[in-house]
């Protein structure tokens, strides 16, 4: 939502009453996007949006810079979802284990098995959108306030840091996992409606589970890295070993493949629609309530 703030900002810099509104609208939309990943419901997304145009409106003169915009009009808007009536609705708060996130070693041997989709899966790709939503929403609050401010939204990991008040290397690990927990919860069910055409009975049993011990000690400490890999921000000497880890091992390679492709889907997410006519009123009826200074300040 970077070119939509931008743009506001440009707006905002015209300091009359009509780009105003103009950037107010654009606000709207950006805020009502983000919300409706966070909060997964319309009637909590739409009120988040009121809420935070209602506060935003009499500082946003004041911002000459995006950097700035997009701190203050996320972290109002985050607050304001993790607040929403239907919280009770949002995954249990717990810490994500990153053990628990790795696969087994039979989801290991089918994703190394995996063909390319052909043009006959295509016909699944809106089911997918949808599993894809409801795996984001099972994901415990704190993490998935990051994924989607990070991969959805598209922001920085200093932009996610400010908002959330987190370390960006604590940023780092819980996108990380967020990202692993996503991946897992769609590969979960794919593998087994294929599992159950070629070995039927699969669930994720104690034998599973097991299994996770008989990984070897390189695969384990190489899917602590893979993010950092993906998002390039690994030094030359460890790419360079995790590449020769993949080279010798299909079925991490395959894990990779199929990570990346949980974020591409991911930063791929397309934007709720917000219905402006009804917002219209609410912009004009919130500006009436203040008159524009010709320094571009408003005041009531």
């Amino acid at each position: 939502m970077r070119a939509e703030i931008e743009q506001a900002i440009a707006l905002l810099a015209k300091k009359d009453p009509t780009s105003l509104e103009e950037a107010l609208a654009l606000l709207q939309d950006t805020v009502f996007s983000f919300s409706m990943k966070v909060c997964g419901q319309r009637e909590d997304a739409e009120d988040t949006m009121q809420e935070v145009l209602v506060k935003s409106v009499s500082h946003l003169p004041k911002f000459d810079n995006p950097r700035a915009l997009i701190v203050w009009l996320y972290r109002v808007a985050k607050n304001r979802c993790l607040m929403s009536r239907r919280r009770s609705k949002f995954a249990p708060n717990k810490e994500l284990s990153l053990d628990q996130l790795m696969p087994d070693k039979l989801e290991l041997e089918l994703l190394a098995k995996e063909v390319p989709a052909s043009p006959e899966t295509q016909a699944i790709r809106g089911q997918q959108a949808r599993r894809l939503h409801e795996a984001v929403q099972k994901l415990p609050p704190p993490y998935r306030i990051i994924l989607v401010l990070r991969d959805m939204e598209g922001l920085s990991d200093d932009e996610v840091a400010e908002i959330t008040g987190l370390k960006p290397g604590n940023v780092r690990v819980r996108l990380h996992r967020a990202r692993l927990f996503v991946r897992q919860e769609l590969a979960h069910i794919g593998l087994a409606r294929r599992s159950r055409a070629n070995a039927p009975g699969y669930v994720r049993s104690g034998a599973a589970e097991n299994s996770r011990l008989q990984r070897s000690a390189s695969c384990k400490a190489m899917f602590a890295e893979l993010s950092n890999y993906l998002d390039e921000r690994l030094d030359d000497s460890l790419c360079r070993d995790l590449e020769e880890h993949f080279e010798g091992c299909p079925p991490c390679r395959a894990f990779l493949a199929s990570l990346e492709t949980t974020i591409e889907q991911l930063r791929g997410t397309p934007n709720a629609r917000l219905d402006r006519a009804p917002t219209a009123k609410i912009r004009r009826q919130l500006l009436g309530k203040y008159s524009f200074r010709r320094s571009g300040e408003f005041r009531p």
